[in-house]
């Protein structure tokens, strides 16, 4: 029960966190051309369908991936988007020459475009997911894809009602204690989400864990109280208060 009394005392550090109200990405657009008119029109016609985005997320890369988010739900197009993006990053992970395309700055901006209208026509891809592309390609962010589209998959997530949790120890969870720590999880998040712990290994921690979910991260780890306990030895001692 030791480690459930670990989880547990960070319960109140997360109860105290204030969850910020969903945000629209709308509110920051990038630079470069003028945006398609059929994105544009689905960011901006909250009047049609007030979409909230599950998960706040931040930068140029959470407002790209909340933007597309809030249109896809608008067109009832969201499975059909999230399935077009993961096979994409499948193509780039199978394909290092196209990988490289999509990172390249020196290919031209016109070359850039015909290339992804291409490949997202004989893809099949839906309408809205080509025009996203395209977009990114015109204004040079197709770099970020990568990073766009797992933070895309994040709120696809969060939409489900899932939540993913990232656990990282220096060595794997015994079942008994992920099971236990998957149920404390729950407790914390509440009823009608569905908890998936994800582990990491990491050695440089020394021990304890460090548990990050919806971007709040509750740091367990030897590591960390070494630092902190170093930066308290080095602060001076007023001895007048002695």
């Amino acid at each position: 029960m030791a480690f459930a009394g670990r989880i547990r005392s960070g319960i109140s550090f997360f109860k105290t966190i204030a969850v910020s109200e969903s945000v629209s990405s709308a509110r920051s657009f990038p630079s470069g051309r003028p945006l398609i008119p059929a994105l544009r029109d689905y960011a901006t016609a909250s009047a049609q369908k007030n979409v909230k985005v599950p998960v706040a997320l931040v930068g140029e890369s959470g407002n790209f991936a909340s933007w597309l988010y809030i249109a896809a739900v608008k067109m009832n197009s969201l499975e059909k988007i999230e399935s077009d993006l993961s096979e994409l990053v499948e193509a780039m992970k199978t394909s290092p020459t196209f990988s490289q395309f999509t990172k390249d700055p020196s290919v031209p901006r016109e070359t850039r475009l015909a290339a992804i209208v291409d490949v997202c026509d004989k893809a099949k891809f839906a309408e809205p997911t080509k025009n996203f592309l395209s977009l990114l390609a015109e204004n040079g962010k197709l770099k970020n894809l990568d990073v766009i589209v797992k933070k895309f998959m994040q709120l696809t997530t969060a939409h489900r009602g899932d939540v993913k949790v990232l656990v990282t120890t220096v060595m794997p969870l015994p079942p008994a204690e992920e099971k236990e720590l998957r149920e404390t999880l729950q407790e914390i998040i509440g009823e009608g989400k569905k908890v998936t712990v994800e582990q990491k290994i990491d050695p440089s921690i020394y021990g304890g864990l460090i548990v990050e979910f919806q971007q709040k991260v509750l740091d367990m780890s030897i590591r960390t109280r070494a630092q902190q306990m170093e930066r308290l030895l080095r602060e001076p001692v007023d001895f007048t208060n002695l």
